[in-house]
């Protein structure tokens, strides 16, 4: 385990609870007036992320949860979102809600789902990826092309 005092494990065991730091930091017994900046400061220690990261690797493996698993729940949600569901109206005749003829559907639902699916296939780059490694000796060359002034 790496070497974080107790008082860092129990901000680590509680931010895995619900990933808010500000809250894990005054649960883990830090001061309520400063929980927000104690929790970013503790999130770039190493030390810490490493643990949460083992927690997190422990809870996963704890929950048999796997990609399939969730993939197959994204697809569930997404079937069940495009259910159709009868759209109630109030009739005074009736005394109560009826059916009015009409369907909808949870389309913010399906299309989050859609979403999720898709990022998890790789159809679509949030952010540009480079990777790429550039000779300093070809800078100049590059910039030539570019039509960048040497510099």
């Amino acid at each position: 385990m790496p070497s974080i005092t107790p008082k860092q494990e129990r901000f680590c065991q509680e931010y895995i609870v619900d990933y808010n730091g500000a809250q894990a930091a005054v649960r883990a017994g830090y001061a309520a007036n400063s929980a927000r900046k104690t929790a970013s400061r503790l999130l770039t220690n190493a030390d810490i992320l490493a643990r949460v990261r083992e927690l997190q690797r422990e809870q996963t493996a704890r929950l048999a949860l796997t990609q399939d698993y969730v993939l197959q729940q994204l697809v569930d949600t997404y079937r069940c979102c495009r259910e159709p569901e009868p759209v109630l109206v109030y009739d005074p005749d009736a005394g109560g809600m009826v059916e009015s003829g009409k369907y909808q559907f949870d389309s913010k639902g399906a299309l989050r789902a859609l979403e999720l699916i898709g990022k998890h296939l790789g159809m679509y780059q949030d952010k540009l990826k480079l990777d790429a490694k550039l000779d300093t000796g070809q800078l100049g060359k590059v910039l030539e092309q570019l039509g960048a002034p040497d510099g």
